[in-house]
């Protein structure tokens, strides 16, 4: 493992443990294009006891949803876009793809509405009922 001149070290083999705090709901039971997907709107409701935190956010304003990829199943370093056999390989690291060592997917969307617990975001490429980890602003 790499490790900068004085940094403490991390155990790379104790797991990281995130909770969501939403989950999202659109159309999209399966994948989908990421064209078709984003041009739609999806919502994301929050955890009720979160709600004080959406505080400030403006509608127009670009956020970042961060995401695990709840349907993922595996990884391969290398991998066709978009599962696209014609095309060349490219490393996980250089793709969107959600077979990665850790399914998190990221995405930066426009918030259309938001009400109560609920937010209206278009640009979202991530499946119904998948788990959100944070939202940022971007």
């Amino acid at each position: 493992m790499y490790q900068l001149p004085g940094e403490a070290h991390t155990d790379m083999s104790n797991p990281v443990v995130y909770h969501p705090i939403g989950h999202i709901e659109n159309a999209f039971q399966g994948p989908t294009s990421s064209e078709q997907i984003r041009a739609a709107e999806s919502q994301i409701i929050l955890d009720p006891a979160l709600v004080e935190g959406l505080q400030d956010l403006n509608v127009g304003q670009q956020i970042m949803i961060v995401f695990h990829c709840h349907r993922s199943e595996g990884y391969e370093l290398t991998q066709h876009p978009q599962g696209d056999r014609s095309r060349p390989r490219r490393g996980v690291f250089a793709l969107r793809s959600p077979r990665r060592p850790n399914p998190i997917g990221i995405t930066i969307v426009e918030l259309v509405a938001v009400s109560d617990n609920v937010l209206r975001v278009r640009g979202l490429d991530a499946i119904n009922g998948t788990p959100v980890l944070d939202i940022k602003p971007a």
